[in-house]
């Protein structure tokens, strides 16, 4: 028993020393992971040679933690301790607590530790909240003016922008850190007595504890209210500000009753607040808290009154009755800053009284446009992608290809364009170490289809494709190391003379062997010492960086390697466009992406919520912009990004955008001077697809700049639903990159397409594009055909729903849908200005259901007013519609179809349609030949059951010729 007891005083030391080591050990853990990461930040943006973005950033964001953090728990600290130090000489027992005796007994034992831990508790996290803000606070201290002054107060638009965000983070920061200080110091003095419950009962008294010691913590209380009254004065008046970028019941800025009512009514309160500020002080002086009691009743009143009574009043009385004249200036300012904030000022609007009725050679005028019109699909074609130009099944293509243009034996053609990247989710034993971060490291060649042309069996006709790639394109690094699919990070690289290990080419090494490769770029992160490896290993936590012996001291870690990621990461202040794309610019091939320099405080300008504006059938807004507002945008920025060794490049393009300059002032050399963009590179930027969408919602009410038209809402132009795809959510039709020659041009240009609907209505009201072309002197052009309303032009809908019930088409479609597994995919309706009125074109894919089938194009429809042609071809189509002789060539091989002028919907279904398999078929059988020389078997067996199939099909077309 003796012996027990003795050694529980030595169980007892050695836990209690025990929970100290954990502490620090703990401690010692969380920083060396913090510094990992920190280190290996500043040694990612020095291989992307902006250093400068990381240490300017990691400056801000030290500097305000420690200001701030300073300003909390020393502005807390100083609360809690002056009320210890005026706590009085005889302690007052309140409410006679045991409790409350206790922890005054803590509280004297170990004042500076209890007062110490929650101020730098609260420091702590005030601290981080302040880190957060450092975007706020650069772009403050760099503030470019705009030269745009808002229509209430006459400031210049920067302060909105760039100042008043930055106060308002200060001013409620410090507010907040005075209210926590402020009740710190009522528990202290109520734990120590200062202030006893009796006194707290009678709150009208002079002698309010009877204790000088009591009358001391009332004068601090007084002093410190004060304080916080002078600050929401302060904020009352940064307020009225603010009124210019609230969204009220009609728009986003200052309406009438704002005028009228909430901007005075802000002032007022500030006075009053500020006058109960001086009654505070006062009563610090002579004691008595029913004078500043009353005083802050009255201020709560007032600023209801003020703020919710006296609007309503004003909204209800006077406004509502006369509304319109009312608001007249208010809308008119509102409607000329939402124009200028969105780039919509300059949109040339034209009436136009289009044709509907057809004539022989009526398109002889723009026969240069003809041959650009895009007929492969880049949401209809991705499976024949994957089937004729994937390789292998660990490579993948993107569910939608991109749009790009090549000029090729010196004609500029549009094309359909992807990567062929790696997909680790196919890749056999890819879960192993090795394989997912030495061999499977990167993809290979960009696969090129042109936009406007087929084979005869309705594939792409491909000029770009293959590994090693082969075709027309110029001779470029073909290896992709850097691209959507690449979310893993991976070694690559090592000593001369080593065996590769990278998995390059399959079936590109001797006998027909998969070929090996070693990384020779300068992108990623060096790793050959041991500091380093050792970092990322931490970061990563992955000990296999230390142990691999593929891990040497020429390897380079590549990680954070998705191109869009790169850029936010090197450029946070921008925001991406959603649809990146790939390009073969001066012997590489490069993601191009269009950023954006935004904000949702232009005065005076309604905002819009980014993710519904960019959100279609084709394109869904990522989920980190769901809810973000903007009511100014500028697309300041082309970013590219090095598919091979991942260099990040931002572009200057608007100048004179003062965001972008503000932000260039923060990170001096980051953004590239416009005038250094090569000419190669020029001729693949194209017009931004996200801001073209957000500027065609916001021109669907702003077109007009009659405040009339606007508030009565009688001329909304509505984008309309796809009709390709009408189950779909959001079900918005997207805009088409295409080539067009606008009315009155003598010259087609590649454009960014999109048509308009009445609200509520399917007929088509207005047809617009913008100068796509970065290398034309009118690009970013503008410009709308209002259509007439006395001849309704049919609309996106209305043509598809006349396409799906035409007799002609469901002729030539008969023999796929009598067919079981068969498959009609109607691809993009494309509207196109030609031959006076307006041409809808659509392809139309087959597709069957067996394995490893793909789309092809078999037809194209046309319609140009209320006449539908269906051709195996565009040139085919386009004659039937108009009387035989469109009047201009589309460059396709038309002598296979026969064609009655009188009968359009009149042609030879079987004989061609077993030509096209044949054709096929014997193309499938040249693939499984191919696939067995490779030793893929499954491939041969595939493609062998679909060219029987193909053959037995042309067989039946001919029996029912």
């Amino acid at each position: 028993m003796t012996t027990s007891s003795a050694h529980a005083p030595d169980d007892q030391q050695r836990r209690g020393a025990f929970l100290p080591a954990i502490i620090v050990l703990a401690v010692v853990v969380a920083i060396v992971v913090i510094a990992s990461r920190v280190w290996t930040d500043l040694l990612w943006f020095r291989s992307i040679e902006m250093g400068t973005v990381f240490t300017t950033q990691l400056a801000a964001q030290v500097g305000l933690f420690l200001v701030f953090a300073l300003i909390m728990g020393g502005l807390v600290f100083a609360g809690l301790a002056i009320a210890y130090r005026l706590r009085p000489r005889v302690r007052h027992a309140n409410l006679d607590s045991e409790m409350l005796v206790q922890l005054r007994d803590v509280l004297d034992r170990r004042s500076t530790l209890i007062m110490a831990v929650p101020s730098a508790a609260l420091g702590l996290l005030g601290g981080a909240v302040a880190a957060s803000a450092s975007s706020l606070f650069l772009a403050w201290i760099r503030a470019t003016p705009f030269g745009e002054t808002d229509s209430v107060f006459g400031l210049d638009a920067s302060f909105y922008v760039f100042h008043l965000p930055w106060w308002r983070f200060v001013l409620g920061y410090v507010t907040f850190a005075f209210v926590l200080a402020l009740l710190g110091a009522l528990m202290v003095h109520f734990l120590t007595g200062s202030l006893t419950s009796k006194a707290l009962r009678g709150l009208g008294n002079v002698s309010l504890a009877g204790t000088k010691g009591g009358l001391a913590a009332q004068r601090q209380l007084s002093v410190m209210l004060g304080v916080v009254l002078l600050l929401f004065a302060t904020s009352q008046v940064l307020d009225r500000y603010s009124l210019l970028t609230t969204t009220n019941h009609l728009f986003t800025g200052v309406a009438f009753t704002d005028a009228a009512s909430r901007i005075p009514a802000h002032l007022i309160v500030a006075v009053i607040a500020a006058i109960c500020a001086l009654v505070c002080f006062y009563n610090a002086w002579r004691v008595r808290w029913s004078v500043p009691g009353v005083s802050i009743a009255l201020l709560v009143v007032s600023s209801l009154i003020l703020g919710i009574g006296y609007p309503w009043f004003i909204q209800t009385i006077e406004v509502d009755p006369d509304e319109p004249d009312k608001e007249r200036p208010y809308i008119a300012a509102n409607i000329e800053a939402t124009r200028h904030a969105f780039g919509i000022g300059e949109v040339e609007i034209t009436d136009y009284e289009a044709t509907t009725t057809v004539s022989a050679g009526q398109l002889r005028e723009d026969a240069a446009a003809l041959p650009a019109i895009r007929l492969m699909d880049p949401a209809v074609i991705p499976p024949a992608f994957e089937q004729l130009q994937q390789v292998r099944g660990y490579y993948a293509f993107p569910s939608t290809l991109d749009v790009d243009r090549y000029t090729i034996d010196g004609t500029e053609a549009d094309a359909v364009v992807a990567v062929r990247e790696l997909d680790l989710a196919s890749v056999e034993s890819g879960d192993t170490w090795n394989n997912m971060r030495t061999v499977y490291t990167h993809g290979h060649g960009l696969a090129a289809a042109y936009g406007n042309q087929r084979q005869s069996n309705g594939e792409p006709v491909f000029f770009s494709g293959g590994i090693p790639t082969v075709g027309v394109l110029p001779e470029h690094e073909q290896r992709i190391y850097f691209g959507e699919r690449s979310t893993h990070w991976v070694v690559a690289g090592g000593p001369d003379g080593a065996e590769p290990v990278e998995l390059d080419t399959p079936g590109g090494g001797e006998g027909g062997m998969e070929s090996k490769n070693t990384y020779q770029g300068d992108g990623g992160v060096p790793v050959g010492d041991f500091f380093t490896k050792s970092l990322f290993a931490i970061r990563f936590g992955d000990v296999n960086l230390m142990l691999s012996d593929r891990v040497n001291e020429e390897s380079r870690l590549l990680h954070n390697r998705v191109p869009a990621d790169r850029v936010q990461e090197a450029a946070p202040w921008l925001t991406l466009d959603s649809d990146p794309y790939p390009s073969v610019v001066d012997g590489r091939i490069v993601w191009i992406i269009d950023a954006y320099t935004s904000t949702a405080n232009f005065p005076n300008s309604t905002r819009v919520d980014w993710a519904q504006a960019i959100s279609d059938t084709r394109t869904a807004a990522d989920r980190l912009l769901v809810g973000t507002q903007v009511n100014y945008v500028r697309n300041s920025v082309k970013a590219t990004v090095d598919a091979y060794d991942g260099t990040v490049k931002l572009y200057e393009w608007d100048e004179n955008d003062p965001i972008l300059q503000t932000w260039d002032k923060v990170f001096p050399g980051v953004v590239t001077p416009k005038e250094e963009i090569s000419p190669d590179l020029m001729a693949h930027l194209r017009y931004p697809q996200d801001l073209f969408k957000i500027q065609r919602q916001v021109l669907g009410r702003y077109h007009t700049t009659n405040t009339n038209t606007w508030y009565q809402e009688s001329d909304i132009w509505e984008v309309p639903n796809d009709p390709v795809a009408p189950g779909q959510q959001p079900t918005q039709e997207p805009p088409y990159f295409l080539t067009i020659r606008w009315p009155g041009d003598t010259q087609p240009h590649f454009a960014n397409t999109t048509v308009f609907v009445p609200r509520g209505r399917e007929n088509l009201s207005v047809y617009m594009s913008v100068n796509a072309d970065a290398t034309s002197d009118n690009y970013g052009q503008m410009r709308a055909l209002k259509l007439s309303d006395t001849e309704q032009i049919a609309g996106p809908g209305q043509t598809f729903n006349a396409i799906t019930t035409n007799e002609a088409v469901a002729e030539r479609l008969l023999p796929f849908n009598r067919q079981e597994g068969a498959t009609a995919i109607y691809g993009n309706l494309l509207t196109l200005p030609l031959g006076g009125g307006l041409v809808y074109v659509q392809p139309i894919y087959t597709q069957n259901d067996a394995s490893g089938s793909y789309p092809a194009l078999r037809f194209v429809v046309v319609r140009f007013g209320e006449h539908v042609g269906i051709g195996n071809t565009l040139q085919a189509a386009l004659d039937q519609v108009f009387q035989g002789d469109a009047g201009a060539d589309t460059g396709e091989n038309v002598e296979e179809e026969e064609i009655d002028p009188e009968e359009p919907g009149s042609v030879l279904v079987g004989a061609e349609r077993a030509k096209e398999l044949l054709a096929e078929g014997m193309q499938l059988f040249i693939e499984a030949d191919q696939a067995l020389a490779e030793g893929d078997l499954g491939t041969y067996q595939s493609k062998n059951e679909q060219a029987r199939a193909t053959m037995e099909e042309a067989l039946t077309a001919l029996e029912e010729n």
